[in-house]
């Protein structure tokens, strides 16, 4: 039995070697539990091995079994033995391999008692890093509540010491208390001189009163002067601690504005000094009280730093503005000191005049002077206007007799190349055109003609000096055309027959001028140039007299206008166009008038959601003897003096307005000053415009298009509410379908050479607003007018049923036809219209009503209406839901017919069919609507 037992134990020990050794121990479960596990396996086994111990004791004293059984049973065993030791059979090698020694159990336990104190300390030192920043934050939190208590405080002290003060009458402003301590000054040099002036609150006795010696006066002068004494001793007192305690304030609590502030306020902060009085206080309790007085106001006087700081800066930027101001004055006054009458710009020449009378065929003649010939004569295109250098008036006027001899000061013209007289008319300075002299082109076949009477009358109001170039010469008959000779002596040169026809028709021309009250003459017959408006004969297709117009013009500019073109220094410049170039971005066509503009220089100009500053990036000129039109031909000079036509590329240029004025700030201080000045331009402008409760929304791409396109509209008589510059985007959408409430035919949007957003022309189509864009006013114009009278055709056969016309019928007793359903009778009409459709009743019969008139014919032939005196015969049908009508019964031929109208009638009368009716028609209606006593 013990042998066995002693088997079982050894083979169980096996078993656990194996175990170890084929089944290796995981890495992530600690030591301690595997060696548990195996613990708790071996006391299992053993108690398993017991029992079966217990049960071949018990088999053994138990009667013993037949012998085939008990060998069956030994048998099993032996069988079952040999397979567990089979099992059990491991190569010693494998066992020694996978089985941990001590020495590994204990190096690993080692290993992972360091893992975990090293885990520890990192979860220990994260817990303290935490712990420490929440003090941190709580402190932090802590102070900033204290020092929100402190200021709240303070300003609390500060009110009502401000309360008190007014309260008492002693409040002063700071202005106050720089007044008080110059009077307090004057004082104290009167009493240096000597002179006897008495302290505040001191009384003296009147001149001529006896003064008595008093004891308890004595007495009391003793006691204020114990009293002073003790003043001073605790005055030294209070100050030292009061200087420790501004210390420890600066260092614990106050911001440096605060520290810096506190010093200056308690040397302005002086209050009404009061009347002496005589209080006699214990040392010691005067010096702490002064203590917590002196503290108090040092925290009032730091809140009240905070206004007086306020109105230091607001005294600061007033001064600022005005430095600017005076700098910009004493710039424009030296450069009107700084003129000069030897040195002159460029004159600003604009060519006006009637459609197709040769306006831009004068500019392509100057233009294209030798372009046949490969070269441009020494002009060059600028940018909307034409640049044409003194040389190339020379060579094109040499035949002028007279002009080689004259010394010539201007260095050329700017020929201003934009719609005649639209641009004319916003080019605006200050009040004043731009435009030095102008070119009324005159057809001289045609004469004056409508909008070369606009232009004059323009010229007239501007009073801007002109010339008339009586252009087309070479239609006069039989014209022999010469460009090279002076054109006096080329028309004198002519036949007869030309020479008088063109006498006649210059003589034409003057008396239609004579009409506008301008007195003109031929310029070689003129008899007072300032007085009489000289005429050139011209011919912008052969050349005649295209010298002559520049030699006068040069004349012109130099004698009579030579003071206004005295070059100035102060910037002159106007916004002609803002275009988008590839390459280049958003760039604005500049004419400079005056001054000099630079690279990088800060330009402020006007914008539609405000003023626009910005820097000049470049500045674009093109290069001389080339065309605009030729690509990468920009020139870039670092600075461009007037009088030219400049390109400028800068920033944020998408919102340009065109037809107002640069400005350029020199210095940060003036930026303010100029958006003020380009404001309140573009406010006056748009302020000029007069707007409507109901009419068309108007958009344009300049001032200058806005202004002449409401003007062509005034004179339509198309009402317009609202007013932008800019591209077409929603919220312009938006603005115009409120007209949508009030009148169809209003919600319009007239975009005049403008582009639509694709957003904005969705939003109208979905909302219902109609949009038309041109880029020519007469084509938008009709366009709308065309929309309206659609709109209207629509609405009319819409109320076509429902507005009724007034009429007064006499039925004529002779003419009765049909006496009931359908009523068919002869009629006069007394008064009114009446067409099919129109309902009939009878007055003087309680208003029956008795049909509708469905058909009227005149000798058996229908028509729509019949007026005032016709005599018609009309078929009346009774009305719908109502019982059939007899003549001779109902009514007879003594009884009245009138229209039976309505409110809803009359309205749609009013609104729709206005026009078809006359005054007696609208006299019958205000009748008829008294009879049906319609409100």
């Amino acid at each position: 039995m013990t042998k066995k037992n002693s088997k079982k134990v050894k083979e169980d020990s096996d078993d656990l070697a194996i175990a170890s050794s084929t089944f290796p121990e995981p890495d992530n479960e600690p030591v301690e539990d595997i060696f548990e596990d195996e613990k708790s396996e071996k006391k299992k086994k053993k108690k398993k091995k017991k029992n079966k111990d217990d049960e071949a004791e018990a088999e053994a004293e138990a009667p013993q079994a037949p012998e085939k059984s008990e060998a069956a049973d030994e048998e099993q065993d032996d069988k079952k033995n040999k397979k567990d030791k089979s099992k059990k059979k491991v190569d010693p090698k494998k066992e020694k391999k996978g089985g941990p020694g001590k020495k590994a159990l204990a190096a690993m336990q080692e290993t992972l008692r360091k893992i975990r104190e090293e885990e520890e300390r990192i979860r220990r030192e994260e817990e303290e890093a935490e712990r420490k920043a929440a003090e941190e934050e709580r402190i932090r939190q802590e102070q900033e509540r204290k020092e929100q208590e402190r200021r709240e405080l303070r300003k609390q002290r500060e009110k009502e010491k401000k309360e008190r003060l007014k309260a008492e009458g002693k409040f002063l402003t700071p202005k106050q208390r720089a007044q008080q301590a110059r009077s307090q000054a004057s004082l104290e040099v009167l009493r240096a001189q000597g002179i006897d002036v008495p302290l505040i609150g001191e009384k003296r006795p009147r001149a001529g009163t006896r003064i008595r010696s008093n004891k308890q006066q004595q007495a009391t002068v003793q006691t204020e002067e114990r009293a002073t004494s003790e003043e001073k001793t605790a005055d030294e007192t209070a100050a030292v601690i009061e200087e420790t305690l501004v210390e420890e304030e600066v260092e614990e609590v106050k911001e440096s504005w605060d520290a810096e502030s506190s010093s200056e306020e308690e040397v302005e902060e002086t209050p009404v000094p009061e009347p002496a009085t005589v209080v006699q206080i214990e040392p010691t309790a005067k010096s702490d009280s002064e203590v917590s007085e002196s503290s108090s106001e040092e925290e009032e006087s730091d809140s009240s730093d905070e206004s007086d700081d306020e109105d230091t800066k607001k005294t600061d930027a007033v001064s600022r503005r005005e430095k600017a101001l005076n700098r910009i004055q004493k710039r424009r006054e030296a450069a009107e000191k700084n003129k000069n009458p030897d040195i002159l710009r460029a004159p600003v020449v604009c060519v006006l005049g009637h459609v197709d009378t040769g306006k831009t065929k004068i500019l392509d003649k100057l233009r294209r002077t030798h372009v046949q010939d490969g070269e441009a004569g020494g002009i060059t295109q600028q940018i909307g206007a034409t640049n044409v250098p003194i040389e190339a008036i020379r060579e094109q006027s040499k035949m002028v007799s007279g002009f080689q001899d004259m010394q010539l000061k201007i260095p050329g013209l700017l020929i201003i190349d934009t719609p005649g007289h639209e641009s004319f008319s916003n080019l605006r300075s200050r009040g004043s055109s731009l435009c030095d002299i102008a070119i009324l082109v005159v057809d001289i076949m045609h004469g004056l003609e409508p909008q070369t009477i606009e232009s004059l009358n323009l010229l007239k109001a501007k009073k801007t000096p002109f010339v008339v170039a009586l252009n087309k010469i070479d239609r006069l008959y039989d014209w022999i055309s010469n460009p090279r000779k002076d054109v006096k002596d080329l028309i004198k040169s002519q036949g007869k027959n030309t020479q008088l026809e063109f006498q006649d028709r210059a003589k034409l021309v003057i008396t239609q001028l004579a009409e506008q009250s301008m007195n003109a003459a031929v310029y070689y017959e003129n008899p007072d140039p300032r007085s009489y408006v000289s005429m050139v004969p011209t011919s912008a297709a052969t050349g005649d007299g295209m010298g002559n117009l520049m030699a006068l013009i040069v004349e012109l500019t130099q004698t009579a206008l030579a003071k206004r073109l005295m070059y100035s220094d102060e910037l002159q410049a106007t916004v002609l166009e803002v275009k988008a170039i590839p390459g280049y971005g958003t760039t604005i066509d500049v004419i400079l008038i005056n001054g000099t503009l630079h690279e990088s220089d800060t330009i402020v100009l006007a914008g539609t959601d405000g003023p626009i500053v910005t820097q000049i990036r470049s500045l674009l000129l093109p290069q001389p003897m080339k065309e605009l039109r030729v690509k990468n031909t920009y020139t870039e000079p670092k600075e461009v003096r007037a009088a030219q036509g400049v390109k400028i590329t800068a920033k944020e240029l998408e919102k340009a307005i065109a037809g107002l004025n640069l400005l350029v700030a020199y210095h940060p201080d003036e930026v303010e000053i100029c958006k003020e000045e380009v404001a309140h331009e573009l406010k006056s402008a748009l302020g000029r415009i007069k707007l409507q409760d109901r009419g068309v929304y108007v958009q344009a791409s300049t001032l200058g298009s806005l202004e002449a396109l409401l003007e062509f509209l005034k004179t339509s008589e198309i009402p317009y509410a609202n007013i932008r510059i800019g591209p077409v985007v929603k919220k312009d959408v938006m603005k115009a379908s409120t007209m949508l409430e009030h009148n169809n035919q209003y919600a319009v949007i007239l975009a005049f050479d403008v582009k639509i957003e694709r957003d904005a022309q969705e939003m109208a189509d979905s909302v219902g607003v109609k949009i038309f864009q041109a880029d020519i006013i007469y084509h938008l114009f009709d366009s709308f007018m065309k929309y309206r009278d659609e709109l209207k055709a629509k609405k009319r056969e819409e109320f076509k049923d429902v507005a009724v016309f007034p009429c007064k019928l006499r039925i004529l007793p002779q003419f009765i036809f049909n006496t009931r359903d359908p009523i068919v009778v002869g009629v006069v009409v007394e008064s009114g219209i009446v067409k099919e459709g129109t309902p009939l009743c009878v007055p003087s019969k309680e208003f029956v009503n008795i049909g509708i008139v469905t058909n009227i014919e005149v000798n058996h032939k229908p028509i729509e209406s019949a007026r005032k005196g016709q005599e018609v015969c009309i078929k009346i049908s009774p009305t719908p839901g109502d019982s059939p009508k007899l003549y001779g019964r109902h009514f007879d031929h003594t009884d009245l017919l009138v229209s039976k109208i309505s409110r809803e009638s009359i309205d749609a009368c009013k609104e729709y069919f206005r026009e078809d009716l006359q005054k007696p028609d609208w006299q019958l209606m205000v009748e008829l609507k008294k009879l049906f006593q319609i409100l």
